[in-house]
C-alpha cells in the first residue's frame, strides 16, 4: 500500500527554470534539479562538495530522451568535468545525504542499480559506455540503499523524467484492466491505458499490411515504427519486441490493426467489453 508524500521544493534562484532543491518528509536524501548553465553557479552550495549520485538528461542526434548515471565523491567538481566531457545533456539532477552517510560502496550500488533500472525500464537511451561494477555492501547497507533507489524514483519522476518507470502501471489485481484488439492480416494486440498513453504489450503482433486507405500520419508512423525497431518483421505479421506507449488508443489500435481506427470501441476486455465503456463505468464508479 502506498501513502501520500509531502516533498518539498525550493527555488533556489526564486525562477521555476532555474536551480531547485527537493526533500521529502522523514527522508535523510536530498535531491537538486541544476540546468547545465547554471552548474558553476554552485559554488555557494556547500553541500553540493559531498558524496552522491548525478544524472545527466538531454536528447541525442535523433531527438530521443537519454541519460548518464554517475557517481561522484565531490558533485559538484564531477559535474564541472562533465561540461567539458559531455555534450548532449541540459540538467542535472543530484542525489546526497543530509547526514554525509553515504560512502563510496553505498555510491557504486546506486549508481550500478540505476543503471539497471534504466535500462530494464527502456524509456531513455543510457548513455553509459560501460555498465558501472556493483559494490558490495552489507546486507543492511544494502535494504537501505534500496530504500534510497525507491525515493530516488519518485523524485526523478515528479522533477519530470520518468527514466525509472514501468511503461505497464502497476495496480492492484481488482484495477488492472487489459485490452485486446484483434484484426485482419495477423493483427492481435495487447495492453492497457496508463497516465502516460495507451501501452500495447510486448508480444502483441501488428499486421503484416497496412491498407492502401490508411490515412497518411498513420502510414508515416508506422514505417518510422518499422525503421527503428518497434515493429519486427515477421512475415505475416510484425511483433513489438518490447512494450511500447502510444500517445492514445487509437494510435495504438491503428498501429496494431494496419488501418485507420477508433481506439476506444477497437480495444476490448475479454468479455467484449469496449475501452469506451470500461472507462465510462470507472467514472459512474468513482461519483
Amino acid at each position: 500500500m502506498k501513502f501520500g508524500k509531502t516533498i518539498k521544493i525550493f527555488l533556489i534562484d526564486g525562477d521555476p527554470n532555474g536551480r531547485m532543491s527537493c526533500e521529502l518528509s522523514n527522508w535523510s536524501g536530498k535531491a537538486y534539479k541544476i540546468p547545465r548553465i547554471k552548474i558553476k553557479e554552485c559554488s555557494d552550495r556547500n553541500d553540493l562538495t559531498s558524496t552522491g549520485v548525478y544524472l545527466l538528461f538531454g536528447k541525442d542526434d535523433d531527438g530521443k530522451d537519454q541519460v548518464y548515471i554517475g557517481e561522484a565523491e565531490s558533485i559538484l567538481k564531477r559535474l564541472t568535468q562533465q561540461l567539458q566531457q559531455k555534450e548532449f545533456w541540459n540538467e542535472a539532477i543530484v542525489f546526497i545525504s543530509k547526514d554525509e552517510n553515504l560512502n563510496k560502496a553505498h555510491i557504486k550500488y546506486l549508481e550500478n542499480r540505476l543503471h539497471e533500472i534504466a535500462t530494464a525500464t527502456n524509456r531513455y537511451k543510457v548513455d553509459n559506455s560501460i555498465v558501472p561494477t556493483q559494490s558490495s555492501i552489507s546486507e543492511s547497507d544494502r535494504a537501505e540503499m534500496e530504500e534510497f533507489i525507491e525515493y530516488i524514483k519518485l523524485l526523478v519522476n515528479t522533477l519530470g523524467h520518468k527514466v525509472f518507470e514501468e511503461k505497464r502501471e502497476i495496480k492492484p489485481k481488482q484495477k488492472q484492466a487489459t485490452f485486446f484488439c484483434k484484426g485482419a492480416r495477423g493483427a492481435d494486440g495487447q495492453g492497457e491505458q496508463t497516465s502516460d498513453g495507451f501501452v500495447v504489450f510486448k508480444g502483441s503482433k501488428a499486421a503484416g499490411v497496412a491498407v492502401a486507405s490508411m490515412t497518411a500520419n498513420f502510414v508515416t508512423l508506422r514505417q518510422k515504427l518499422i525503421d527503428e525497431g518497434v515493429l519486427i518483421d515477421k512475415g505475416d505479421y510484425f511483433e513489438f519486441p518490447d512494450d511500447y506507449i502510444f500517445t492514445s488508443p487509437s494510435t495504438a489500435a491503428s498501429m496494431v490493426l494496419g488501418r485507420n481506427a477508433n481506439g476506444l470501441t477497437e480495444w476490448k476486455q475479454k468479455d467484449g467489453k469496449t475501452l469506451k465503456e470500461y472507462e465510462s463505468n470507472e467514472r459512474t464508479t468513482n461519483t
